[in-house]
């Protein structure tokens, strides 16, 4: 029997309930982080794949500064707009665990997507 799924999905419940109880009581911002965490959670354990294993290189200078600037960005950017648009403090974790989720379902897809490739 294949067990990635309902493993997916146990982990995704299991942040789902902890940003409830813990960090966020709101239902809609609860179950979409489980909703997030349980598909990254999918592709990570059905295909092999580690959020950290996998390196993107370049070899121009410019291309890796750009890399750079971007990631700085990305790692940013989401602590700012939950600051903004949040009350103060009460949803900034919460959003940032969201899209760290986001973040590695769209590189686990990916990376399922190059592997699944290979072998058609």
């Amino acid at each position: 029997m294949d067990r990635n799924l309902p493993l997916a999905v146990l982990c995704g419940l299991v942040m789902g309930l902890g940003i409830y109880w813990f960090l966020s009581p709101d239902w809609f911002v609860a179950g979409g982080t489980a909703a997030v965490h349980a598909g990254a959670g999918y592709f990570y354990f059905a295909f092999d794949i580690s959020l950290l294993g996998s390196s993107i290189q370049f070899d121009d200078r410019i291309d890796r500064l750009g890399y750079a600037i971007g990631l700085f960005g990305l790692c940013v950017s989401p602590m700012a707009f939950a600051q903004y648009y949040g009350q103060q403090g009460a949803t900034t974790l919460p959003f940032v665990i969201l899209f760290v989720g986001v973040i590695a379902f769209l590189l686990f897809i990916s990376e399922a997507q190059r592997q699944t490739e290979y072998i058609h």
